[in-house]
């Protein structure tokens, strides 16, 4: 394995000057611990400070996720964890920028923000992130090799900006007892949507959900998959996506309450599939169903599967702006968020039940029990029933559809 070539000394030296060093490059690959005595330097500096953690809040598992993470970080460092709860990911980027805008080097607003896709790379782009990675002594537990999502994020190298923490997949959840053989592609449903209408809706496009129904119909309907690694090219859009508008075009009408309003949010569709209004609902985490039927919000009869060419994956990332008041305290919970104590809360399907990030075989044999001792529920698939994920597109094509799916649905257009 290679060392990182940036050393954790050298970060401790940022650490003194106040700042950590924002542009130089990292090898992400983990190799080696930084040395216990700079780390426990970190931990004394840490001790005693308050981290602003801004991230998105429309989701009662990841919110109690971060409750219990803020306790375990309180009682083990002394740190205090706030969640900022947001909306959007993009108030949090506005925030930054704004920030720099005016000058505003130090002392920000943003301690610590959950990022992925177009707010990754537009945080990236514009250089608001510090390097982090190389610091945290738990990312040489990543599985960067067998999860490539966790240094490559929706296509681009995520370069040590940010640190992984949870894995997502899409499935679908449908309830066996009112149908019990689900269409296996994003094309069939247009026929199955047409034979049972209204009995199928997605989140609104702004919500990712939604951009991710359209993302993962767009893999089944572009000419060349390959494009969509690429960013779009406002040039060949229109004739790239041309197959999926014919194609959401004969799905809408056929969509619940004829496709002319849409559910904020997973759990607002959820509670649709819950209320027997719909019998089949798209999810980016792949024990929703079992976490739902434990929780009493979906029946026991619910189950998951994955699309016959795949489900798109991808992984959550918190980062660290450039100009956080508290970037000791931050790195402290980037490095707790990666700890085989809070991957395998996370992993656990009373709690979260995400995908770990991490490579169980570099774990302690305590720490692989830990997700060894999991209990499996109701309505969980297997790994091997998840199968390999799609890549997700470049971040320009959510970006670029769902303006477009807006533009056609204000339009009222085909």
């Amino acid at each position: 394995m290679s060392l990182p070539r940036r050393t954790f000394g050298a970060a401790l030296s940022g650490l003194a000057a106040g700042l950590l060093a924002p542009t130089a490059r990292a090898d992400e690959t983990p190799a080696a611990v930084p040395a216990p005595s700079l780390w426990d330097e970190v931990l004394r500096r840490a001790a005693g400070q308050e981290v602003n953690f801004h991230a998105w809040a429309g989701d009662a598992r990841t919110n109690a996720f971060i409750a219990w993470a803020a306790r375990r970080v309180e009682a083990l460092h002394g740190v205090t964890l706030r969640h900022i709860r947001l909306r959007d990911t993009a108030e949090a980027v506005a925030r930054v920028v704004a920030e720099r805008a005016a000058g505003q080097a130090q002392h920000g607003a943003v301690d610590l923000v959950w990022i992925n896709g177009p707010n990754f790379l537009a945080m990236k782009q514009q250089g608001l992130l510090r390097r982090i990675t190389g610091e945290l002594p738990n990312f040489i537990l990543v599985d960067t090799a067998g999860k490539p999502a966790t240094v490559t994020d929706f296509t681009i190298p995520v370069e040590g900006l940010a640190a992984p923490w949870r894995m997502a997949q899409v499935v679908f959840i449908h309830d066996s007892a009112r149908l019990p053989d689900p269409p296996r592609s994003m094309l069939a449903m247009a026929d199955w949507a047409a034979a049972r209408p209204g009995r199928l809706t997605h989140p609104n496009a702004r919500n990712f959900l939604g951009a991710t129904f359209l993302k993962q119909a767009l893999y089944e309907t572009v000419p060349d998959p390959a494009a969509l690694a690429r960013p779009v090219a406002e040039r060949s859009f229109t004739l790239l996506t041309a197959p999926l508008w014919e194609w959401y075009g004969t799905l809408r009408p056929h969509l619940w309450r004829q496709g002319r309003t849409f559910p904020e949010s997973g759990p607002a569709q959820r509670n649709l599939l819950n209320d027997g209004e719909i019998d089949l609902m798209i999810s980016f985490n792949p024990a929703e169903a079992a976490a739902a039927i434990a929780d009493g919000l979906l029946p026991a009869t619910v189950r998951s599967y994955v699309l016959a060419r795949g489900g798109i994956g991808n992984c959550s990332f918190v980062g660290i702006p450039f100009n956080a008041a508290q970037p000791e305290a931050a790195l402290v919970v980037a490095n707790f968020l990666l700890s085989p104590e809070a991957q395998a809360e996370a992993q656990d399907p009373r709690q979260l039940g995400t995908p770990t990030v991490l490579d169980l075989s570099r774990l302690s044999p305590e720490d692989r029990r830990r997700f060894e001792e999991l209990p499996r529920l109701p309505g969980m698939l297997t790994n091997a029933e998840l199968g390999v994920p799609l890549a997700e597109p470049h971040p320009s094509w959510m970006t670029r559809l769902t303006a477009e799916w807006e533009r056609r649905v204000a339009g009222n257009g085909r």
